[in-house]
C-alpha cells in the first residue's frame, strides 16, 4: 500500500494544513500509527497539534540540513499513535541553504522511507510553493493528496502542481501518483460552490474524494487551541467529515498499487 502521502497545493488558503492535521488525527484514531511531517516554515501543522514551533528542539530543519536521524526529531502529541516531525522559522532560509547540497531533493526521501515501515501512514504537510521543500516532500512521497477550495480560482495553478508531479515522476520518483483530490471550504448556500465542485470533478475524473469539507467555524477554531478537530469538538460537522476523509484516503492508499504507480 501507499504509506507516504504529501498534502500539497502551492496555492495558499485552501485548507491544506487543516487537512493534514485532521486526516492524521483521524487515521490515528482508526488505529494507524501516524507520523505528520511539517515542511512549512510557518509551522502551522506543528502548532496545530500543540507542539511548540519555536525551534527550541530538534525538527525537520535538523533532518534536512544537519543530518540528524528523523527518529531523534519526531515528538508525540496529545493524540495516541500520532507523532509530528516539527517545523519552525528556521526553515525560512532552508531553501537557500539546500541549494548547494548534493542530492538536496532526496534528503527527506532517504530519511522518511527508512522509517516508514514503523508507521501505518506518513503525511507530509507542504508549504504553499513549489520550491525545494515541496520538492523534497514529493520525492519522498508515494502519493499526493490535493486539497482544492470550492471558490472562484479553484483550478488556478493546479496545472503547475500536476506538472511538478510529472517532473518528479520522470526525474526522481517514478512511484509517485496523484492519490486523491479533496474539495474543501464548500458552502452549500451558493451555486458557485456546486459549479466549482463539478469543474474539479471533470478536471480530475476518478480522483476526487466523495467526502467534501464544508466551511465550519469549529474547524477554524481548533488550531488556536493546539488540537485537531476530533479533540476540540468530536461532534462537529468538520470532525465527522474528516473521519470520512481519512477512511477514504486509507482505502485508496491500500488499493492504489492495483492501478499502477503513475499519476494520470
Amino acid at each position: 500500500m501507499i504509506r507516504i502521502v504529501a498534502v500539497a497545493n502551492q496555492k495558499g488558503g485552501v485548507g491544506k494544513t487543516t487537512t493534514a492535521v485532521n486526516v492524521a488525527s483521524s487515521l490515528a484514531r482508526l488505529g494507524e500509527r501516524v507520523l505528520l511531517v511539517d515542511t512549512d516554515p510557518q509551522g502551522n501543522a506543528t502548532s496545530g497539534l500543540g507542539v511548540a514551533s519555536d525551534g527550541a528542539g530538534l525538527g525537520i530543519y535538523d533532518v534536512l540540513l544537519r543530518g540528524v536521524p528523523v527518529e531523534r526529531c519526531w515528538r508525540g502529541t496529545s493524540v495516541a499513535n500520532l507523532f509530528v516531525l516539527p517545523a519552525s522559522a528556521q526553515l525560512i532560509g532552508a531553501e537557500m541553504e539546500l541549494a548547494g547540497v548534493a542530492g538536496r531533493e532526496s534528503i527527506l526521501q532517504r530519511e522518511i522511507r527508512r522509517v516508514a515501515g514503523s508507521f501505518g501512514m506518513v503525511l507530509v504537510d507542504c508549504p504553499p510553493s513549489l520550491g525545494l521543500l515541496t520538492l523534497n516532500a514529493l520525492v519522498a512521497a508515494e502519493g499526493v493528496l490535493v486539497p482544492v477550495q470550492c471558490e472562484y480560482y479553484a483550478l488556478e495553478g493546479l496545472a503547475q502542481l500536476v506538472g511538478a508531479v510529472r517532473r518528479v515522476q520522470e526525474s526522481w520518483n517514478p512511484e509517485l501518483e496523484l492519490l486523491a483530490v479533496l474539495l474543501t471550504m464548500f458552502d452549500g448556500r451558493t451555486n458557485l460552490a456546486f459549479q466549482v465542485a463539478e469543474e474539479v470533478k471533470r478536471a480530475f475524473r476518478g480522483k476526487v474524494l466523495r467526502s467534501v469539507v464544508p466551511r465550519n467555524v469549529r474547524l477554524s477554531e481548533a488550531p488556536s487551541h493546539g488540537v485537531p478537530i476530533d479533540v476540540y469538538d468530536a461532534k462537529s460537522r468538520g470532525a465527522s467529515v474528516y473521519r470520512d476523509v481519512a477512511e477514504e484516503v486509507l482505502e485508496r492508499a491500500r488499493n492504489a498499487k492495483a492501478t499502477g504507480p503513475r499519476a494520470r
